[in-house]
């Protein structure tokens, strides 16, 4: 009875985005329908109504999309944005987000980049980021546990779905307006940044009893030595810095190879149906078919996961005895929020991780767990997105490596660094406060420019609806 409630409590933000994105389209259609009436007209029909509303979602040879690709030259726009990039990709990739929430609006203010344009570089750069990170996390273990910092079992059990949604948000984020992904966004982020929040004070406040107890316990011990040993710790410090160390071994003993295949053929997979696409005509038998063959791809192999840890053949390892024998609900619940990670990605240009973090922390996996598991993911997914981006010609390439290049460098520095300061505090807290924290930045950098794009629109009374797959123009 317990896991039905959390199960319906899990699905609450999603019934209240829903809600909220249909209350936001009524109301932005019913302001460009009032506009519009004639004034002579006093009483009008629920047919007209239901007329203008449609017209307003769908126009079929209206477009409201045109993108703007600034040229690549060195001046303050390049340098202020690298520095924003930098900043961003440092955190995010620390906080395993990527920090799209950050690029996107840098590349639409102040480099100059249209939304949806900005959308796909941003997704580049969080590749570079998710692969300088995973190269670093490669090498690092549990905390607490015998088993690698990442948790291959839990990353074969969301990543296909994952990939699954990266196609469909990829689709979306061609067909849907700009003001429908700003409002999906703004209540999307503040609800995850919230919990993520709420979830690192639960977690300071574990860790503050822990050194408390801690500190009992070695003021005991030096009450019951007459002296220290010559070769003995000085302090409880240099002990608890020793344990907080993340221990490395070599990559190649703490890979899980066969797990690593399996998320490998998932990727080749998804790359052939994506290459194949291309060379079909849109919106034909052949084009929808080749869609599809995603779904099987992503429901075998996430499927296989899900079934061996039912039966307890596997284990979330990382979560201790309580990974293993999930129930059936939980293992759907997960899956479906890997699917609702790829399509917030796929759609807003953002890492999973906006998703998979704050979900991970609800599991009960460790921060450090946590982050370097969501990047693996996402190392894979967003390197997917930029195949089908490029695939669509939605960003100028030399952008795109530039970008790439600073998000790479600032990922590596800012796992070392935050590393560092995890071991000196003894609080791995930090990880999840970066992680609320640029969540909820990027909720206001993101709806901000978003809202005032919205009102633009509505003021110039351009098209707002959505755009057609099948009429795309790359």
């Amino acid at each position: 009875m317990a896991w039905d409630l959390e199960k319906w409590r899990a699905f609450k933000p999603l019934f209240t985005i829903i809600w909220s994105f249909s209350l936001a389209s009524i109301f932005v259609s019913a302001e460009r329908s009032l506009k519009t009436e004639s004034s002579s007209n006093d009483s009008t029909s629920d047919f007209q109504l239901f007329s203008a509303f449609t017209n307003f979602l769908w126009q079929a040879n209206e477009s409201g999309y045109k993108h703007v690709w600034p040229d690549l030259e060195l001046g303050w726009k390049i340098i202020v944005g690298s520095i924003i990039g930098f900043c961003g990709a440092a955190f995010g990739s620390v906080g395993g987000v990527g920090g799209g929430g950050i690029f996107v609006p840098m590349l639409t203010l102040i480099i100059g980049f249209d939304p949806k344009s900005a959308t796909a570089i941003s997704k580049c750069m969080i590749m570079g980021a998710a692969v300088s990170t995973v190269y670093y996390n490669l090498k690092l273990r549990h905390p607490t546990l015998d088993m690698p910092i990442i948790d291959y079992d839990l990353a074969v059990l969301i990543q296909p779905m994952l990939m699954l949604g990266i196609s469909i948000g990829v689709a979306f984020n061609v067909i849907f307006a700009d003001w429908m992904v700003t409002v999906l966004l703004i209540i999307l982020f503040i609800g995850t940044s919230t919990k993520a929040f709420m979830r690192g004070v639960e977690t300071w406040k574990k860790e503050t009893i822990i050194k408390k107890e801690a500190a009992k316990r070695l003021d005991v011990n030096e009450d019951t030595e007459y002296k220290l040993l010559p070769g003995g710790p000085r302090n409880g410090m240099e002990k608890e810095v020793k344990e907080l160390a993340e221990p490395e071994v070599s990559i190649l003993e703490n890979v899980c190879w066969k797990e690593f295949g399996l998320l490998v053929f998932v990727w080749i997979a998804f790359l052939v149906l994506q290459i194949t696409k291309n060379y079909t005509a849109t919106c034909t038998t052949v084009y929808w078919v080749v869609n599809l063959l995603q779904i099987p791809v992503s429901l075998g192999v996430s499927g296989y996961e899900a079934i061996s840890l039912y039966k307890g053949w596997r284990k979330i390892a990382s979560k201790g005895d309580s990974g293993t024998n999930l129930q059936v609900q939980q293992l759907i619940t997960y899956c479906f929020f890997g699917v609702l990670a790829g399509l917030v990605g796929g759609l807003l240009g953002l890492g999973g991780g906006f998703i998979m973090g704050p979900l991970f922390l609800e599991l009960g996996v460790p921060p450090q767990v946590s982050s370097a598991t969501a990047t693996f993911a996402m190392m894979f997914s967003s390197s997917m997105s930029v195949v089908e981006y490029h695939l669509l010609k939605r960003f100028p390439v030399p952008y795109a490596l530039y970008f790439v290049a600073v998000a790479t460098v600032a990922a590596f520095i800012g796992q070392h660094f935050v590393r560092r300061m995890i071991i000196l505090m003894g609080r791995a807290s930090i990880i999840i406060f970066i992680l609320a924290s640029t969540i909820f930045i990027s909720a206001i950098s993101l709806g901000g420019v978003g809202i005032s794009n919205m009102i633009g629109k509505i003021e110039r009374r351009e098209y707002m609806g959505f755009e057609n797959l099948c009429t795309y123009d790359v």
